[in-house]
C-alpha cells in the first residue's frame, strides 16, 4: 500500500509571511500615555501626552509685541495636541470689550501657530459659537491646517489668552474630548462695584437755612418774615428752591454711530473668509459696528446665501479700521462689509 506524505509548497511560505507582516503593519497605534501639565507661571492645567515640547517666542501684532508660549505634542501623521499661551493685550473695559480683546488674540494666534504644525500652511478657523470656562469668556472654532482638522477653544483670563487645540488626520471623538475637557483655568472673580460711603459731616449746613447771597460781594438784605427759599430783592427774578440740582450737560454720554456705508475700502485689515465645504458662491453683506478704536464690536449677516453667513461674520469680526474722527473726537461707525464667495476661493 502506497503512503503519501504532505510537503508544504515552498511558494506558499513567503506569501504567508508577507501577509502576516502586512497585518502587523495595520495594527492601530498604542494610545498616548498622559501626564498632567501645570507649567510654572501659567494659570492652567491640562492632560498632555508624555513627550510634549515647550517653545517661547515674541510675535509682532500691529504696534504691539506679544509674548507666546507653546506646549505641543505633534506626531506625524497622528494627532496634534497643543496649548498656546499669549500675553500683551491687557484687559481694559474702558477702551475695549472682552470679546474685542479675544478677537485680537485670535487674529494673532492663527497667523503664527499654523507654521509650527505644517510649514507654509495657513490656518482656517470657522466659528462654532461662544463658550465660557469658569466664568472666563471664550469661543470655539473648527480649525483646519493642511490635512489636519479639529477643534480650537480659546479663553481669556485677566492676565493671559489661552488656545487649546486638537487636530488629527482622522476623526477620534473620544481622544478629542478627553484632551479638551481636561483643560482647567481658575474661576474668574466678579468685581463688586465700590459704593461710596455717605457719612454725616460735623457742623453740616442746614439746607433750609437761607444764607446771605455773596455772589455780588455784598450781603443780601433779608426779611425776618421771609420764607426759606424766597428772595425779596426786586431784581431777584425766579429762583430755584434749595437742594434742587442744576441741569448739567452730559459730557460722558456716548454719541451715536455715524453711517459709513460700505466699509471694505476703509479697512486697514480685512481677512479673507474661510470657504465652507461644498458649493460656495455668492455675495454676503455683513452689517457691522466699528468702535472708536477701529475694532468691530458687532457683526451680523443681512443678505446672501445662508450657508455662507457664519464664514462672513467670522471674518468681519476680525476686520480693523483706522479710528474715525468727528470734530477731532473719535466716533463709532456703522456700515456694511461685502464678501464675494466663489468656487475659486
Amino acid at each position: 500500500m502506497r503512503s503519501f506524505h504532505y510537503r508544504p509548497n515552498s511558494f506558499l511560505l513567503p506569501f504567508i509571511l508577507l501577509t502576516s507582516f502586512s497585518a502587523l503593519g495595520q495594527v492601530a497605534p498604542a494610545p498616548p500615555q498622559w501626564e498632567t501639565l501645570r507649567p510654572e507661571g501659567e494659570e492652567f492645567s491640562v492632560l498632555m501626552p508624555k513627550g510634549s515640547t515647550f517653545e517661547t517666542s515674541k510675535e509682532p501684532y500691529h504696534k504691539m509685541e506679544l509674548s507666546t508660549r507653546t506646549y505641543l505634542h505633534n506626531t506625524k501623521p497622528g494627532p496634534v495636541f497643543a496649548v498656546v499661551s499669549l500675553s500683551g493685550i491687557k484687559s481694559n473695559p474702558a477702551l475695549y470689550t472682552e470679546m474685542q480683546r479675544i478677537n485680537s488674540y485670535v487674529d494673532a494666534f492663527k497667523t503664527f501657530f499654523a507654521p509650527k504644525i505644517r510649514k507654509d500652511m495657513i490656518a482656517k478657523l470657522t466659528l462654532v459659537g461662544e463658550k465660557t470656562l469658569q466664568g472666563n469668556a471664550g469661543r470655539e472654532y473648527r480649525m483646519t491646517i493642511g490635512d489636519l482638522s479639529g477643534t480650537a477653544q480659546v479663553f481669556a483670563t485677566r492676565k493671559r489668552f489661552y488656545s487649546i487645540v486638537y487636530l488629527n488626520t482622522k476623526k477620534d471623538d473620544a481622544l478629542e474630548e478627553k484632551f479638551l475637557s481636561s483643560f482647567v483655568v481658575p474661576e474668574r472673580q466678579v468685581e463688586q462695584p465700590k459704593v461710596a460711603e455717605q457719612t454725616a459731616q460735623p457742623n453740616a449746613e442746614d439746607p433750609s437755612v437761607v444764607k446771605p447771597d455773596r455772589s455780588q460781594g455784598v450781603p443780601a438784605e433779608t426779611d425776618p418774615n421771609q420764607q426759606p427759599g424766597t428772595d425779596n430783592r426786586s431784581d431777584a427774578g425766579v429762583t430755584n428752591p434749595p437742594n434742587t440740582p442744576q441741569p448739567q450737560p452730559n459730557a460722558g454720554a456716548k454719541k451715536g454711530p455715524i453711517a459709513g456705508g460700505v466699509l471694505n475700502g476703509k479697512a486697514i485689515y480685512m481677512p479673507t473668509p474661510e470657504v465652507p465645504g461644498g458649493e460656495a458662491s455668492g455675495v454676503v453683506l455683513v452689517s457691522v459696528l466699528v468702535d472708536e478704536q477701529g475694532s468691530v464690536v458687532e457683526a451680523r449677516a443681512i443678505s446672501g446665501p445662508a450657508h455662507l453667513h457664519n464664514a462672513a461674520v467670522s471674518a468681519a469680526r476680525l476686520a480693523r479700521f483706522s479710528p474715525t474722527l468727528l470734530m477731532g473726537e473719535p466716533v463709532r461707525v456703522s456700515g456694511t462689509l461685502s464678501y464675494n464667495f466663489s468656487k475659486s476661493n
